[in-house]
């Protein structure tokens, strides 16, 4: 079997499990958020909280519930780096220094798991367990509630209540992460994956000389680090690392992992909103542009000329030769196109052109399918903003699901978009302008401007891959990465609830002759293209700067 035929099948292999899993995973969480019921276990959290869980919240208190949560979680993570020195099961390692603790500490309270430090050789069990992997949970609750506050906002009418925040993460934690980490977790450790809490151990090589070695949670670390779109790995390889992705087949389950919320939160969408239609048009655009990256993916990195690549069957570099350059392909897409960021090759590695669609994915928002919650809720965003498109286009006022597209509404969303491109931008400039990255680039000209271009979009959209080839590590990377994760994520939800709220206070419009149907395969074609003729005019400039300059010099 060739290689390219290879990663087809393992495409569609991909593509049926999740259609699988659509339906009874997406009926699932509109259940899980739709319901009055509280589980013993929720009533004991929302006590030792002291929430009350039954309180309806307008947006602003559905904010502050938002950001309260995750300002005590970067404190707490923050303190127990800086501690670990005296921490048990510390390994040895000493405390993290505080810009690093700062950065990551951001970082995964984000939802991002940006990594500027060897896992392996940074952080102990009670740090990995009892910090990161807690925020892998919660950070990825807190993206659901917040898609979840958007979604009532089309469904609700006359009424600016949202739900609750309290219940809504930890429903999504209880009932959604948990029970799926703990099925992936088995999968993972009946596959090879690694689950201790062993200590550093000494490993001969074969060509001489040894190297040490620490166990860890990694099973379950991996577990939801995929189902949350987290990404943030025990070891510095990350998913290459066999310890953490043993095989072929749990590289193709770790993927359908990552996937499989995002794309069934459309589900979710369309039976809480009353029209499941709704939900498969959203799906629609969604699957389109993955798949349409997937392909282009496998096509530059197959098809680029040169003896070396004929012979290797395609550009192999950097790429892990259990998995081969299909399985690459299609793992860089996905984890780039959702806010996972782990990775099984190194996008540094990729050609020219392929680096760069692993950049696009992320400056499209991540919303094909997104995040865990975030892709939901971004791509309703471009749904209001191709309505308001079409609006234009014919004189009419624009409607989405029976709701007005006004002013109001427009310029939250108009705010939503603008946020993370003013943020990559911005710090790319001002990051080349003051010569900061010259001692941490490892290439210079087209491919050293994409280190650091890479690694600004990676931050702001809350990815967390990284190029591999910047040393992200100093100062002025730890703080600048860590201030864009943080505004990247909590600025553009203080316009998602501001929108959902607005539009929960508005009547129904009934449907006429004149309504655009958001349903039908015209409006998917107007949502795609809306989304990449936004973000092509956004960075397209960025782009010839660096991975077009360099792939099309190739």
């Amino acid at each position: 079997m060739g290689p390219v035929l290879a990663g087809v099948l393992q495409l569609l292999a991909l593509i049926a499990a999740l259609a699988l899993a659509y339906r009874p995973l997406g009926d699932h969480m509109a259940g899980v958020y739709s319901t009055d019921r509280h589980w013993r276990v929720e009533k004991w959290l929302y006590k030792g909280i002291g929430a009350n869980p039954d309180a309806g919240m307008r947006w602003p208190a559905y904010l502050r519930g938002v950001l309260a949560f995750s300002v005590v979680g970067v404190l707490f993570l923050y303190l127990l780096q800086r501690l670990q020195g005296v921490l048990p099961g510390s390994l040895g390692f000493a405390s993290v220094d505080p810009d690093q603790a700062f950065n990551t500490a951001a970082s995964f309270v984000t939802n991002t798991n940006w990594q500027s430090y060897y896992g392996e050789q940074t952080m102990g069990h009670v740090v990995q367990v009892a910090g990161l992997a807690v925020q892998n949970f919660v950070s990825a609750a807190v993206g659901m509630a917040v898609a979840v506050a958007l979604v009532r906002g089309f469904a609700r009418s006359r009424t600016g209540e949202l739900g609750n925040f309290w219940a809504d993460m930890v429903r999504g934690v209880t009932r959604v992460l948990l029970p799926l980490s703990v099925i992936a977790a088995v999968v993972l450790l009946a596959c090879g994956a690694i689950q201790n809490f062993s200590g550093i151990h000494e490993v001969g090589q074969f060509m001489g000389g040894s190297q040490q070695w620490n166990g860890g949670a990694v099973a379950s670390t991996e577990a939801i680090k995929e189902i949350g779109t987290n990404g943030g790995g025990v070891f510095n390889a990350n998913s290459a690392h066999p310890f953490e992705n043993p095989t072929p087949f749990t590289n193709l389950f770790e993927i359908f992992l990552l996937l499989v919320i995002p794309f069934s939160l459309t589900r979710t969408f369309g039976v809480m909103v009353g029209n499941v239609r709704q939900g498969y048009a959203i799906l629609a655009t969604m699957a389109t542009i993955w798949v349409g990256f997937v392909a282009l993916m496998m096509w530059t990195e197959f098809a680029h000329h040169g003896p070396a690549f004929e012979i290797a069957g395609g550009a192999t570099e950097g790429k892990e030769v259990r998995f081969g350059v299909g399985a690459s392909s299609i793992f860089a897409v996905s984890t780039t196109l959702t806010s996972t960021g782990a990775v099984d090759s190194f996008h540094s590695s990729y050609t020219g052109l392929g680096g760069g669609i692993t950049m696009l994915g992320m400056m499209l928002g991540e919303i094909a399918p997104g995040g865990t919650g975030s892709g939901l809720y971004g791509m309703l965003i471009m749904a209001v903003i191709a309505v308001f498109i079409a609006g234009l286009m014919v004189g009419r006022t624009p409607e989405y699901l029976g709701k007005k597209i006004g002013i109001r509404e427009i310029k939250l969303a108009a705010c939503y978009l603008l946020i993370t491109p003013a943020l990559v931008l911005v710090l790319t400039a001002t990051a080349m302008a003051l010569h900061t990255p010259g001692h941490s680039m490892t290439n210079s000209g087209a491919h050293g401007f994409s280190e650091i271009l890479y690694a600004y979009t990676s931050a702001s959209n809350n990815n967390g891959s990284a190029f591999a080839g910047l040393n992200a590590d100093t100062p002025w990377f730890n703080s600048t990465l860590g201030i864009a994760m943080l505004l990247g994520r909590f600025l553009p939800m203080i316009f998602v609830l501001a929108l959902a709220g607005s539009l929960a206070e508005q009547r129904p419009v009934p449907v006429t002759a004149g309504t655009l149907r958001t349903e039908k395969p015209l409006f998917t074609g107007l949502l795609v293209g809306a989304i990449l003729i936004i973000t092509g005019l956004t960075y397209f400039p960025a782009l010839a700067l660096g991975p077009l300059a360099e792939g099309l010099a190739a």
